[in-house]
């Protein structure tokens, strides 16, 4: 397990920040009519930062010794 976490730390890292981002958005700037799919609810809006969050962080390589 203690491999898993250092092997994928900046994913695990750039999901958690991307889900942060991702509701700070939805709760800032949201969608007042309730018609758009990603920002209506506070779940699709945290999953949805939490996945492209994971994408860029997961962009950066960490060159192990």
């Amino acid at each position: 397990m203690k491999s898993f976490l250092k092997k994928y730390k900046l994913h695990i890292i750039g999901g958690i920040v991307g889900g942060i981002g991702g509701y700070a958005y939805y709760h800032f700037v949201g969608c007042s009519s309730g018609s758009c799919a990603i920002t209506s609810k506070p779940f699709n809006s945290t999953l949805y930062g939490a996945f492209m969050g994971f994408l860029l962080f997961s962009s950066f390589k960490i060159n192990s010794k």
